[in-house]
């Protein structure tokens, strides 16, 4: 298993519109897997598998800054939100909100990263402070997405043009993430593979925490 989807068992997309928000709402599947992910890793803990335990959430973490954040989110910020904000001026407080949870996000991430590292090498003093940043950002990333596919997505699927989802069809078609389903980017195979190989269900097959 390589992905929380199973594209092969889905009709063709019909449309640059259809093709995009599929890509968009397994791009965000993908993600709450991780974070699911991520969540029931820390409820188990490392106990006798420290070195698999960290190996793991370090990549998930990176995953997250290199395709929620770099790939997924400059395109809703830089090709979907200005369109929708032209043809539907009252989502403009929701859009504003996204906009800033991507700035947040980004910086969010990052932090994640650094807080994971004091876990590994300062030992527990530092796990408390890693965990409820970590619980915050999931259900912070929950909200976001949430928002995105009440809100901003039906907007977008009434009232964008062809040619607009022409050129966000390209754009996100582009991203290459292989756990939404996509044809994987080869700089990306041993992320993807460590991912899946060792990451606990849904986003892995990796085998129970002993």
């Amino acid at each position: 298993m390589l992905s929380v989807r199973h594209p092969a068992k889905e009709a063709p997309a019909r449309s640059p519109q259809e093709a995009c928000l599929r890509v968009i709402q397994h791009e965000h599947a993908a993600l709450s897997a991780v974070l699911r992910s991520i969540l029931l890793m820390l409820d188990h803990g490392p106990d006798k598998q420290p070195e698999r335990f960290f190996d793991v959430l370090r990549s998930m973490l990176f995953y997250i800054d290199e395709f929620p954040e770099r790939l997924h989110h400059p395109k809703e910020s830089n090709l979907l939100f200005p369109r929708l904000a032209r043809v539907a001026p009252q989502l403009l407080p929701v859009i504003d909100r996204l906009e800033h949870d991507h700035m947040a996000g980004e910086i969010a991430v990052r932090s994640l990263q650094h807080q994971l590292l004091a876990w590994e090498i300062l030992g527990d003093a530092s796990r408390a402070p890693f965990e409820h940043a970590m619980r915050q950002h999931a259900a912070f990333y929950h909200e976001h997405m949430r928002l995105e596919e009440t809100e901003v997505l039906p907007a977008a699927r009434e009232l964008l043009t062809p040619a607009d989802w022409q050129a966000l069809d390209r754009a996100f078609a582009a991203n290459g993430d292989a756990l939404a389903g996509a044809t994987p980017d080869p700089r990306y195979d041993r992320l993807f593979t460590r991912i899946v190989t060792h990451a606990p269900a849904p986003i892995g097959v990796g085998k129970e925490w002993d």
